[in-house]
């Protein structure tokens, strides 16, 4: 699912220079992280919404055993249940919420593609155990705007704060008025912010 997150924009001729934008959430902030410390001089900006880093007690992190267990529910058959564990442990959705979540169409689509839920959290890696962030597994030198929405959970500001002090060229940017869905719901302002602003 995460790969759906990334997209670039060409800067010149062969693709030979990128601007790199997380546009999606969960683990789009990271594969945009690991693609500009592989990719190096050739990324000239990189742009993340929201990180989803669990960092300190701000929210529960995410179980140390979680891919093993949606490996096992998705193995099992149990395709439903894993996308249950997901949305309950992954993005701490209350459980007074998930019989709604459950009722809606989206359900079943979330369901057919369970077994990729894995995938995002071998992504997300060790980011959402509650702990410091690594401070050697990204090496990015190129201008890094990190972007949150006003209204959001505080465990996103204080990601970003987090991980403006590890990157040398990075800055936050508030989006009034926002919140966690802004890529949904305010597309618009989120590309505006990103033609606009220069680092």
């Amino acid at each position: 699912m995460g790969s759906r997150c990334l997209f670039c924009f060409a800067d010149g001729f062969k693709g030979q220079r990128f601007k790199w934008a997380r546009a999606n959430n969960r683990s789009g902030a990271v594969l945009a992280l690991e693609a500009a410390s592989l990719l190096g001089d050739r990324v000239t900006k990189l742009y993340l919404y929201e990180p989803p880093f669990i960092i300190n007690d701000s929210r529960k992190p995410v179980p140390a055993d979680y891919v093993q267990q949606l490996n096992s529910l998705t193995e099992a058959g149990k395709r439903s249940e894993a996308v249950e564990y997901f949305v309950s442990e992954a993005l701490g959705i209350p459980d007074e919420f998930i019989g709604y979540m459950k009722a809606d169409p989206s359900w079943n689509k979330m369901k057919d593609l369970s077994h990729t839920l894995a995938y995002d959290g071998l992504i997300m890696g060790t980011t959402q155990s509650g702990k410091p962030l690594p401070t050697n597994r990204w090496v990015v030198n190129a201008p890094t705007l990190i972007m949150t929405g006003e209204n959001s959970e505080p465990l996103f500001h204080d990601a970003a704060q987090a991980l403006v002090k590890l990157l040398p060229k990075a800055a936050i940017h508030t989006l009034g008025g926002q919140d966690h869905s802004a890529v949904i719901t305010a597309p618009e302002v989120l590309a505006k912010t990103v033609v606009d602003f220069e680092l």
